[in-house]
C-alpha cells in the first residue's frame, strides 16, 4: 500500500469526531495527517490545543512553509486555505473561498493528490456543505484512497454524503471504525 500521508476534511461536528479518530490512533500511529476542519474566520486556534490533549502524536496549527514531519498532525488555521507543496511542504494562502470556505477541503485535497498521488488517504467527516467532494475526487483521479464517515454516525450527514455521491469512495465507515482502519495501516 505505501500510504505517506492522511488528508481529513471536516466542518459542522467536526471537533468531536476528530477528537474520536486521533484518540483512538495507535500509540504506534507515525503517518503524518493533515486536516481542514471548517472554522470561523476569526475563530481562536484552539483546535491544536484541544487536539494536542487526544493523543501521543504532535498536534499543531500549520505556520506555512514547513515540511510535513511522521507523528505529526497539521490543522489549517481559521481563514487560510491550506496546500501540500510538491516538496512536502505546508504552505497557505488567503485566494478567494472555495463553497464559501477557508480554508477549503477541497484545495487540501487537490494538492495532496497532486503531491502524494496513490500514496495518501483522503476521509471526509460530517458537515453540512459539499467541500470535498470534489477533492475525494481528485484523489482516486491520481490513485489514492478515499474514506467517507456513513452518513448515520455523521452529526451533519451532508458532506459524507456529497463525497459518495460522487462514486469515488473507496469505503463507508461508521466513525469508531476509521481508527480502527488506518491503524490497521501500520507496518
Amino acid at each position: 500500500m505505501g500510504y505517506k500521508a492522511i488528508v481529513i476534511g471536516s466542518s459542522a461536528g467536526g471537533l468531536n469526531a476528530l477528537k474520536s479518530i486521533i484518540h483512538a490512533l495507535s500509540p504506534a500511529f507515525e503517518m503524518p495527517i493533515i486536516i481542514t476542519q471548517h472554522t470561523s474566520p476569526n475563530s481562536e486556534s484552539y483546535l491544536a490545543k484541544f487536539l494536542n490533549q487526544q493523543t501521543h502524536l504532535t498536534v499543531k496549527e500549520v505556520d506555512g512553509g514547513e515540511k510535513i514531519l511522521k507523528s505529526h498532525i497539521y490543522i489549517a488555521p481559521p481563514n487560510f486555505h491550506l496546500l501540500v507543496e510538491e516538496d512536502f511542504s505546508l504552505s497557505l494562502t488567503v485566494d478567494e473561498k472555495v463553497n464559501f470556505s477557508r480554508p477549503s477541503i477541497d484545495i487540501l485535497f487537490e494538492t495532496a493528490a497532486l503531491a502524494y498521488k496513490q500514496n495518501v488517504i483522503g476521509i471526509i467527516l460530517t458537515g453540512a456543505n459539499n467541500d470535498g467532494a470534489s477533492g475525494i475526487e481528485y484523489i482516486k483521479k491520481y490513485g489514492g484512497f478515499t474514506i467517507a464517515q456513513s452518513p448515520l454516525t455523521a452529526d451533519v450527514p451532508t458532506m459524507p454524503q456529497a463525497a459518495i455521491d460522487t462514486g469515488y469512495v473507496d469505503k463507508i465507515l461508521n466513525l469508531n471504525e476509521i481508527a480502527q482502519f488506518l491503524n490497521s495501516l501500520i507496518p
